[in-house]
């Protein structure tokens, strides 16, 4: 139940950073409110994964899943640039998450 969480968690994550993108400032409503539920489930669904999970492993985990997701997102709906160094840097973010999964004593 804890990873579960620790996942659907991350990818809230990854909705929150795109929805900050489409709040402008927070002077939009719908995209404020959905980005808010968005910060507000996915720390909720993080603090549930740390009852059981390691805080290390958890919170490298949650922000690894959201950076790596952030950045795919913007290379494949916004056209941001997707070099090898990028392309590498998300390898390596991947890498660690099923590293720091590995080897959890949770």
């Amino acid at each position: 139940m804890a990873w579960t969480a620790l996942v659907i968690a991350g990818f809230l994550e990854i909705c929150w950073a795109i929805g900050l993108k489409y709040t402008e400032g927070f002077t939009k409503l719908i995209p404020s409110a959905l980005t808010i539920t968005a910060i507000a489930a996915s720390f909720w669904l993080l603090s549930i994964a740390m009852r059981s999970i390691p805080i290390g492993t958890a919170y490298a985990i949650w922000t690894g899943i959201g950076a790596a997701g952030a950045v795919i997102f913007g290379i494949l709906m916004v056209g941001e640039p997707a070099n090898v160094g990028r392309l590498i840097a998300i390898c390596m973010i991947l890498g660690g998450i099923v590293m720091l999964k590995l080897f959890s004593p949770a």
